[in-house]
């Protein structure tokens, strides 16, 4: 562990030039008296680190020095494909192997593609969730996550959305993937059949066992394929339904922020020419009158539901509904008085 501490030490001053001790003791993670205790070390095998004093001070390398003492274990060389996602890698585990396969990359680049690897990073920035939502609340995230890198076999306890609601499943865990702040685990469940992969949503797992048990992945399985496919069928699973509506030009351009995607992408493409009162029509999916309801309230009166007549009139009655209650008199607070 030490020596692991001594070489990033070493690092940090070769890729960041002079820093101070409070400085490295932050970044490692350690006290100011280990930070001491190490560069003393440093030091004494030969390593030409000096100090400068005063309040602009610090710790420095000699001019021209680099180690090539940069190596990548394994975790850190797995790590190096999160590179991008930070926070994903922070919530499988690799936050700290990450750190430092960034440190060691940084290390081995020449001052001047140090510099722009820099650059990037102060310009770019991923941010995965979606606006509006917290990120799942994944307390099985990392066993799930230890479980598709070794190939072991678990048994989760599930919460589905249909019943029986509460199930305990066998499975063999073949790939996670993130969806807008979402975790899924794509699995095979061994009580089904061995072509039988299915998707679950890491949020739901509500316990995990890890059974000791090896299990072989599927010749050819492609993680990427499988998720491409099955998000495309899942889509059109969903929207089993299509209703036929009028909106506003207002509407229309509303529909872009507050319908799901799938509903506002198809009022764009099917939109027909504006009429006398520049309105259009266009035909969109819905995946049954409750939900349809529901998402066509957000445009209040800059759409009008032509079909079909249900979800019209569960429209029509929330609108009479909404008209009760502020027709009824004067607002809440001042009639309690």
């Amino acid at each position: 562990m030490r020596a692991s501490r001594l070489l990033s030490l070493l690092l940090l001053l070769q890729t960041r030039g002079r820093m101070t001790a409070q400085r490295l003791a932050d970044e490692l993670e350690v006290s100011v008296r280990t930070i001491y205790r190490d560069v003393e070390s440093l030091s004494a095998a030969g390593v030409p680190v000096y100090a400068d004093r005063g309040p602009d001070g610090g710790y420095q390398l000699l001019d021209g020095y680099r180690t090539r003492l940069t190596g990548l274990t394994t975790d850190e060389a797995g790590a190096l494909f999160l590179a991008g996602m930070p926070g994903p890698a922070a919530a499988l585990g690799l936050g700290a192997e990450l750190a430092a396969t960034e440190l060691k990359l940084l290390a081995a680049l020449p001052p001047e593609l140090r510099s722009r690897a820099g650059r990037i990073r102060e310009r770019f920035h991923l941010d995965a969730p979606t606006w509006f939502r917290e990120p799942d609340q994944v307390p099985h995230l990392t066993a799930v996550a230890d479980a598709v890198w070794n190939q072991g076999r678990i048994e989760v306890r599930y919460q589905r959305w249909s019943q029986p609601r509460l199930v305990t499943r066998t499975l063999d865990p073949l790939g996670l993937v993130i969806k807008a702040g979402h975790w899924y685990l794509i699995a095979r469940s061994i009580a089904r059949s061995q072509e039988d992969v299915r998707t679950y949503r890491v949020g739901r797992i509500l316990g995990v066992e890890t059974l000791g048990e090896r299990f072989v992945r599927p010749a050819g399985f492609d993680l990427v394929a499988f998720w491409t496919d099955w998000a495309e069928r899942f889509e059109a699973g969903v929207y089993r339904a299509e209703a036929v509506v009028r909106l506003s030009p207002e509407g229309l351009r509303r529909a872009e922020y507050l319908l799901p995607v799938a509903m506002s992408r198809a009022a764009q493409a099917t939109a027909g020419p504006p009429d006398e009162q520049d309105w259009v029509q266009a035909t969109i999916p819905i995946e049954s009158v409750r939900h349809g309801h529901g998402d066509l309230l957000k445009l209040g009166s800059d759409v009008e539901v032509l079909e079909p007549l249900e979800l019209r009139e569960a429209i029509a009655q929330s609108a009479r509904e909404l008209t009760r209650i502020y027709e009824a008199g004067r607002p809440f607070q001042e009639t309690s008085r």
